[in-house]
């Protein structure tokens, strides 16, 4: 496995710790958690992705507040972490479950409104030979 994905996957479950438990901030949501983290081959920066249960305004609140604490985060990090560099840390909201429910709502739709057309739509496409068989 590639260093960096391990180090990423190390991180990440640090981070969401990191945020769970050690961050005291209100302004993020009790339900926080760090869905992916994507680092550049020299370790240098790091893109966190959180995801966040609240509304939009709550979502980039959160991020802000994260981003603005980057420095604590990182320090919190270098105890938990045997990294010689710790990278800079981008946070940035992960949507990816906001856009699945939606396309599980309208794959949903789209199931309803088959269901609900008329029964004999299909059988037009028979010939009328077929239909007194």
């Amino acid at each position: 496995m590639d260093r960096t994905i391990r180090i990423a996957g190390e991180m990440q479950r640090a981070l969401t710790e990191i945020i769970n438990r050690d961050m005291k901030d209100p302004r993020i949501p009790p339900i926080t958690s760090v869905t992916r983290v994507k680092l550049t081959k020299d370790l240098q920066f790091a893109k966190a992705y959180v995801s966040i249960f609240g509304s939009p305004e709550e979502k980039k609140q959160a991020v802000d507040c994260l981003n603005s604490s980057s420095g604590f985060v990182r320090s919190m990090l270098g105890k938990r972490m045997i990294i010689r560099q710790l990278p800079k840390i981008l946070f940035k909201v992960d949507d990816s479950v906001d856009v699945g429910t939606a396309m599980d709502r309208r794959i949903s739709e789209i199931i309803a409104e088959d269901r609900s057309k008329e029964p004999g739509a299909d059988d037009r496409s028979e010939s009328p030979d077929d239909r007194n068989n």
